[in-house]
C-alpha cells in the first residue's frame, strides 16, 4: 500500500521506462533516472519516493508491453498500461478494480461514492492485519491517490463515474494473448467471443 504519493504518472512513467535496459535490474534504472532527473520534484526524499513508487509499477511490464509503452501505444493506451501495472503491483487496487468497478459497472451502477473504497477497505481489513493497522490519515490518502489514478488513467469521470475503458486493438490483443482475465481490471472491456 505505498501508492500514497501522486498519481499515475504518465509522463514520469514513460521517461524511466525509456531509460531502462532489458535484463538491467529495476534498481539501477531507478539509480539513473535520479541522476538524470527524470522527475521534476525539487526534493531528493520525494524524488526517491517517487521514482520507487514508478519502477515498482513498471517492472510488471513485460517487454513487449514496456516498447508497445515507449513506440507504439497513444496516450490511452500509455494510461491504459500504467493502470494495468498498478492493478499489478498493488493487490488492493486490483481487488478495487475487479470487485466494486467491474462489478458496479455490470450492474450499470455507474456512479462510484468514495464510501465504496471504505467498504471494501474495511472489509479486507477484517483478514488483514497490515490494512488494519493503517491509519485513517493514511486510509484517506490512499484513497484520494486511487481515485485520482482512476481519473487520470480515463477509467472514473472527474465526477467520479465509471466510463468504458478504450484499449487499442493493439493493446487489447496483447492483453488477451498473455493473460485474458486481466481485460476485466477496464470497466466495459470483453473478450473477444464472450
Amino acid at each position: 500500500m505505498s501508492f500514497t504519493t501522486g498519481g499515475l504518472f504518465l509522463n514520469e512513467s514513460v521517461a524511466v521506462a525509456r531509460l531502462h535496459v532489458d535484463g538491467e535490474a529495476w534498481e539501477q534504472t531507478m539509480l539513473r533516472a535520479m541522476e538524470q532527473s527524470a522527475t521534476s520534484l525539487p526534493k531528493a526524499a520525494s524524488n526517491r519516493r517517487t521514482l520507487r513508487e514508478i519502477t515498482n509499477r513498471l517492472r510488471t511490464l513485460t517487454s513487449e508491453e514496456r516498447h508497445f509503452l515507449l513506440s507504439e501505444a497513444d496516450r490511452t493506451d500509455q494510461q491504459a498500461l500504467l493502470w494495468l501495472t498498478t492493478c499489478r503491483a498493488y493487490r488492493f487496487v486490483r481487488e478495487f478494480a475487479l470487485e466494486v468497478i467491474r462489478e458496479r459497472h455490470l450492474s450499470y451502477q455507474f456512479d462510484l461514492p468514495l464510501e465504496s473504497f471504505d467498504i471494501l477497505f474495511e472489509a479486507k481489513a477484517e483478514w488483514d492485519e497490515n490494512l488494519a493497522k493503517l491509519s485513517t490519515s493514511t486510509r484517506k490518502k490512499l484513497r484520494q491517490v486511487l481515485f485520482r489514478m482512476m481519473r487520470e488513467a480515463g477509467i472514473i469521470t472527474s465526477e467520479n463515474r465509471i466510463q468504458t475503458a478504450i484499449l487499442s486493438p493493439r493493446l487489447k490483443a496483447m492483453l488477451e494473448d498473455q493473460n485474458p482475465g486481466e481485460l476485466a481490471l477496464f470497466p466495459g472491456i470483453v473478450m473477444d467471443g464472450v
